[in-house]
């Protein structure tokens, strides 16, 4: 279920980040392993996390996922194995929705969020970002876990 979109400005977040190349199919098994070492890195080091896990995909291709997992700091990282600093871009205009789900159907949330923007003629930028705002660590029921659409649009 997808909430009505609304259009906001966003500002730099400071991050750390891991940035990841990998074959679409291997994503649920490489997102586990690198959330626990941001998480670990960053509460080691006292800087977070400050805010919720977010991944940004930098160019969609069908068959391989080219970007970043990365949690909001209050300090720059030190970096350590794949961990490096980063930040998630302000952007001048970002069309953004709620949709509340399983992470299993997020594809076909994307494909309707997508939709939406088209109908409305807005162009969109060739990246996206999703924010994990409540999942599987805030309860067992998928309903009510809720995931931020972050869709930058251009012109």
């Amino acid at each position: 279920m997808l909430d009505k979109f609304q259009v906001v400005q966003t500002a730099d977040v400071p991050a750390a980040v891991i940035r990841l190349h990998i074959p679409r199919e291997q994503i649920q098994q490489v997102m586990g392993a690198g959330i626990q070492e941001l998480i670990a890195a960053v509460q080691a080091q006292g800087v977070g996390p400050t805010g919720p896990i977010f991944s940004h995909h930098f160019r969609m291709d069908p068959g391989t996922f080219d970007f970043e997992i990365g949690v909001p700091v209050r300090a720059a990282v030190q970096e350590t194995g794949r961990v490096k600093n980063g930040k998630l871009e302000g952007r001048p205009k970002v069309a953004r929705t709620v949709y509340r789900g399983p992470y299993e159907k997020l594809g076909a949330a994307w494909g309707e969020f997508n939709d939406m923007l088209k109908a409305e003629s807005l162009p969109m930028a060739g990246d996206l970002w999703e924010v994990y705002v409540s999942g599987p660590e805030s309860g067992p029921d998928p309903s009510q876990w809720r995931t931020e659409l972050n869709r930058p649009l251009v012109g």
